[in-house]
Order: structure tokens, then sequence, then C-alpha cells
């Protein structure tokens, strides 16, 4: 029963952290993203394919 007692004792935390480290990734692409739909670049790519669905479009 100790074992298993300290065993738990290890992992306390471990979701916090597991959440902080998606966080910071989820973060750090939305950012990512952010930048590139916000350069010119971006912003052709994005009138590109809309302007192609827009043309498959039956109406």
């Amino acid at each position: 029963m100790r074992i298993a007692t300290e065993r738990l004792r290890d992992q306390i935390g471990a979701t916090t952290a597991e959440y902080a480290v998606c966080t910071g990734a989820g973060v750090g692409f939305a950012g990512l993203l952010f930048k590139l739909l916000t350069s010119d670049t971006g912003a052709k790519v994005v009138n590109t394919i809309f302007d192609r669905v827009l043309g498959m479009l039956p109406f």
C-alpha cells in the first residue's frame, strides 16, 4: 500500500503541467497562424481558396 501511495504523490501536479504545455503549444500555434494569415502572402492564399470554392458553387 505504501508503494501505491508514493507513486500517487509523485504524480501530483502532472496533469496541471500537461495542461500548461498543451496551452503553451496552442498559443504558439495560434500566434504563427495569425502571423501567416495577416501577411500579404497569407491573404493571397486565403483569397485564392475562397475564389476557387466560390467558383465551384452552382449559384
